[in-house]
């Protein structure tokens, strides 16, 4: 029995994101990716309206668009996407290594926010605008079990994705505790913890911090939690509810920030 076209095409996606490109999504994504000196672009698809609202981009960009009917948009897109009529095929962005891009210098208050197993691209598409506007380092997850450089991923950073490091390591504890040894607090979030994060900050002395996040649900892995020098909660006015993890990265990158005196 033939594949559906919509099929054959998650896989070709899938097949992109596995590999050395994928596909990027959406006007502000697909601009600021053309923008960006450092990413590399191999393919531009548009439609004409689309390609109108981005003229400025695709000319600084050297590449010539294909333009698609926007009934029938070719870009391997998974079905749903909502592309506003523009894709581009990059590579993904190189960041250099962990010492590279978080060492601080001597007296800086550097804030880096380490992901525990949060796969949700959505999540950790606006976990990296809430890093970009407190000034973050880098977002720091597992190569595994990690929402990977997606199509999805950058249309939620709304651009954040050019320019908010998104470091990729082997082993999250290693780079823990890498980051202890550069003079960084470990700040992680736990539900169950007796510090709430408000008067718990006011603790913090001057320096680097990094600020650690679990997947909803599971939360952080015991050896994760164990790395971290305090661990805070963010209490609930009514004593009830919960906030998703980009929620609570963007309270938590606040907290610190006003901590710190940034």
């Amino acid at each position: 029995m033939k594949k559906p076209k919509w099929v054959i095409e998650k896989e070709q996606a899938k097949r992109a994101a596995g590999g050395d490109r994928v596909w990027l999504f959406g006007l502000h994504a697909v601009r600021d990716a053309l923008a960006n000196p450092d990413r590399q672009c191999h393919k531009l698809v548009v439609t004409k309206n689309a390609a109108a609202r981005l003229e400025e981009a695709i000319a600084t960009s050297g590449l010539v668009p294909e333009i698609a009917d926007p009934r029938k948009f070719t870009a391997p897109l998974d079905p749903g996407s909502v592309h506003q009529g523009a894709a581009v095929e990059v590579s993904p962005l190189s960041w250099g290594d962990l010492n590279a891009r978080c060492k601080p210098a001597p007296g800086e208050n550097a804030i880096v926010v380490l992901l525990d197993r949060v796969t949700d691209p959505h999540n950790v598409g606006a976990i990296l605008r809430s890093a970009e506007v407190f000034g973050a380092r880098a977002v720091i997850a597992p190569v595994r079990h990690a929402a990977p450089e997606t199509g999805a991923l950058a249309k939620t950073a709304s651009g954040a994705l050019e320019r908010q490091a998104y470091l990729r390591v082997r082993n999250l504890g290693d780079a823990m505790e890498q980051l202890k040894d550069m003079g960084y607090l470990m700040v992680g979030f736990d539900g169950d913890a007796d510090a709430v994060i408000g008067p718990a900050l006011k603790n913090v002395p001057p320096g680097p911090v990094g600020l650690v996040l679990g997947a909803e649900g599971p939360g952080l892995r015991d050896r994760t939690k164990d790395l971290c020098d305090v661990l805070v909660r963010i209490d609930p006015a009514g004593g009830f509810g919960s906030l998703n993890v980009s929620n609570a990265a963007a309270v938590g990158l606040y907290a610190v920030a006003d901590a710190l005196g940034r």
